[in-house]
């Protein structure tokens, strides 16, 4: 597809808190370049998918992201697995926790991970709010928000994860929300229902892409292969129920 992307292993990219529980300037984050995952071109003959290496099966050197955290256990399992962020849902859902639930899981995650509130549809001072009291240096906005909403809470929280159904028409006005990461779900998000991938095609060429929807160990790798995303985002895909990981898959 040619889309360009940046390798971002879980030692590459690095936080450095400035004040309160994970407020932070637009210099807080440090990217160090590498190389995109494999495409099947690059693959040795007879192998469909890139090889997973490393202790948390990372493909290539892409960002991971393990949303739908609901407890200390998981978090922890998710990031001494090689997790690079962790994302608490604020917003209804089976996996719907409360800041205060999640500060207690966030104080105890070391600081190069990047935790994630996730929101829907939420009034910006809400969400800004929210991400104080959980300590989440990030918040991914997974409704209809405005380009204003996106701007205002990136100002204030200081990291934002836009997302956007897969073919939807709102990806052609993607770069107005100035998103520092575009989530690309399926048209069902938060579903868990894989998705045509051909339909990332529509989102900014030059955008930072975190690929979900039903991603699973069985898929994430040739998924990651065809798209050649900045990084995937898992949740149900890693589950043995609604809110708890499966540490075998994770």
């Amino acid at each position: 597809m040619g889309r360009p992307t940046v390798a971002v292993g879980s030692s590459s990219l690095s936080w450095r808190p400035d004040h309160g529980h994970g407020r932070h300037d637009d210099e807080s984050w440090s990217y160090r370049r590498g190389t995109r995952a494999p495409a099947p071109a690059d693959l040795p003959a007879g192998n469909p998918s890139p090889t997973a290496s490393g202790p948390a099966g990372r493909v290539g050197s892409v960002f991971v992201k393990i949303c739908g955290i609901t407890n200390e256990e998981d978090g922890l399992l998710a990031v001494a697995l090689g997790a690079d962020a962790v994302g608490f849902v604020f917003a209804p859902s089976p996996r719907q926790i409360s800041p205060k639930v999640a500060y207690d899981i966030t104080r105890r995650l070391p600081p190069e991970v990047l935790t994630v509130g996730v929101f829907r549809d939420e009034l910006p001072e809400r969400v800004i709010d929210i991400c104080d009291r959980a300590g989440v240096k990030a918040a991914q906005l997974h409704g209809h928000e405005t380009p204003e909403v996106t701007q205002l809470v990136r100002k204030q929280v200081g990291f934002v994860i836009k997302a956007f159904a897969a073919g939807s028409d709102a990806l052609d006005r993607a770069d107005e929300h100035r998103a520092d990461v575009l989530l690309i779900d399926s048209p069902t998000p938060g579903s868990g229902q894989m998705f045509d991938w051909t339909l990332v095609d529509g989102a900014p060429q030059d955008a930072k892409i975190l690929l979900a929807g039903g991603l699973d160990p069985d898929n994430v790798a040739l998924a990651i292969a065809r798209v050649k995303p900045w990084g995937v985002d898992v949740s149900t895909g890693v589950e043995k129920s609604p809110g708890r990981k499966d540490a075998m898959k994770m």
